[in-house]
Formats: C-alpha cells, sequence, structure tokens
C-alpha cells in the first residue's frame, strides 16, 4: 500500500485516504533565500514539496488525547517502538 501510495505521490498526484487525510505534491519555484549565519543571499531553487492534510475526523480524535482512542491505539502509543 505504501509503494502505490509514493508511485502516485512521485507522480504528482494527490492521495486521499479516509477518515485520515490528503497528500498532496506542490510545485515551489525558485527563489532567493537568505543564509541566517552571514545574511548572503542564495537562489533557492525550483522543487516540488508534499504536504499532508490532516481529515477533520483525525483532527478530532488528536485533539480529544488518549480519552478519544481506541484501546489498541492507545497501547501501541505507549509501547516503545523496540517492544513491538
Amino acid at each position: 500500500m505504501l509503494r502505490e501510495i509514493t508511485d502516485c505521490l512521485e507522480r504528482g498526484e494527490s492521495v486521499k485516504l479516509s477518515s485520515f487525510g490528503s497528500f498532496v505534491v506542490r510545485k515551489k519555484g525558485q527563489r532567493i533565500g537568505r543564509n541566517p549565519k552571514t545574511g548572503t543571499e542564495v537562489p533557492i531553487s525550483p522543487r516540488r514539496v508534499m504536504v499532508f492534510k490532516p481529515s477533520v475526523i483525525l483532527k478530532q480524535h488528536i485533539s480529544a488525547g488518549p480519552t478519544g482512542m481506541s484501546a489498541d491505539v492507545h497501547y501501541a502509543a505507549q509501547v516503545h517502538p523496540t517492544q513491538r
């Protein structure tokens, strides 16, 4: 499933996962940036960036905190990755 999502994003397509959110590829044009240490202007090349926009449902679950989670999700959030 991750391979399909990656392939779609590489082609510049948007990916929407119901009740989770959307991944969108945006094009950023060339611009002038500044080196914060020296103050020197530096050109920043045009590029593509991926943006994630969470769904309303995901936002509600996150703002509800642990009490709004199912037992499985709450347990997974507490277990250290090496213990899974």
